[in-house]
């Protein structure tokens, strides 16, 4: 194995024991969330109140020693609450640029379903092209920039659907679902006396983010495996009860996501588990399913899993499913 793959994968295991020190129980989604940033992407997480998703954001940017925004989503917050805004200076008879929240490392976008879709969309520019544009100015985002955003179930009152081409710029969408009656226990035993959060250090810098993220582009992945990805996607736009397939978006993220998975597991290469183990989480949402079918999110994963059992594995024989 070389050497970059291994130093990266030591450190994103340090990261996720960091984590794990606050988020308990929860080593997978700990895991799964790295995976998102490591691929350069964003996460989605859709769980209802109480289950740590601000503690989770915050805990991932302490490891990190980056600069971190809670941004608060409402039915009255604006576009510019987010991006910022431009002031009129009378002394220097000039327009100052006064940054938002969203100029930040890693920013947690709280109940983001809770605000209207035109301020949903403030966040499209700067998720997809690391840029935000303010009264016609273009500012670039900190690097490295993560958004983890947090999704009410849609049958809670006052949400707002997210549009698809919101959807489609998560790389991975999760739930973290409730702790063991054992973790529940250790939960309440760690917060006694103060919040674990606080005792948590720095165990990683911006430059090993950056070194990770790029050792993951140097994981192999073969031609069949490429094949497989390719075979996944198209599935899902050809599926009776998907309305609307996964973009090519949806190919190039399993794609960087499988790599991340390989890495974390301290391999240099691809296999075809791991892509089957990340279908769900990277396109479950970015399909739409036909008018008629409820719960979109669970009935997503199923038609995945269902697609998971028709495609062939690479170096299996058809309808066999395992290598």
């Amino acid at each position: 194995m070389e050497t970059k793959i291994l130093e990266a994968h030591k450190l994103v295991q340090v990261i996720c024991d960091n984590v794990e020190k606050v988020i308990i129980g929860k080593r997978h989604a700990i895991e799964m969330a790295l995976i998102a940033f490591i691929s350069q992407g964003h996460l989605l997480i859709e769980d209802s109140p109480g289950m740590g998703k601000t503690m989770f954001a915050r805990s991932l940017a302490k490891s990190f020693g980056t600069k971190f925004k809670r941004i608060q989503f409402t039915p009255d917050l604006l576009p510019g609450d987010i991006t910022g805004v431009s002031v009129f200076n009378q002394k220097t008879s000039c327009f100052e640029f006064h940054p938002g929240p969203i100029l930040a490392n890693i920013i947690l976008a709280d109940e983001i379903n809770r605000a209207t879709p035109k301020t949903q969309s403030a966040l499209l520019e700067c998720m997809e092209e690391l840029q935000v544009t303010v009264d016609g100015v273009t500012y670039n985002m900190p690097r490295p920039f993560h958004i983890i955003a947090t999704l009410n179930p849609l049958e809670y009152e006052g949400t707002f659907p997210l549009p698809e081409t919101q959807l489609d710029r998560f790389m991975m969408r999760l739930d973290l679902g409730y702790p063991t009656l054992a973790e529940e226990i250790t939960i309440m035993e760690k917060q006694q006396y103060r919040h674990p959060i606080e005792d948590l250090s720095q165990v990683a810098e911006d430059k090993d983010l950056t070194l990770i993220q790029e050792a993951v582009k140097t994981v192999y992945v073969d031609q069949l495996v490429k094949q497989y990805i390719a075979q996944l996607v198209e599935a899902t736009r050809h599926h009776p009860t998907i309305h609307l397939g996964a973009s090519p978006r949806g190919s190039l993220a399993l794609f960087r996501t499988a790599q991340a998975l390989a890495l974390t597991d301290g391999r240099d290469f691809v296999l075809p588990d791991d892509v089957k183990a990340l279908a769900g989480p990277v396109l479950s949402h970015r399909i739409v399913v036909n008018i008629g079918n409820d719960g979109y999110d669970t009935k997503g994963r199923a038609i995945i899993a269902e697609i998971l059992g028709t495609v062939p594995v690479p170096g299996t024989m058809p309808g066999k499913g395992k290598r």
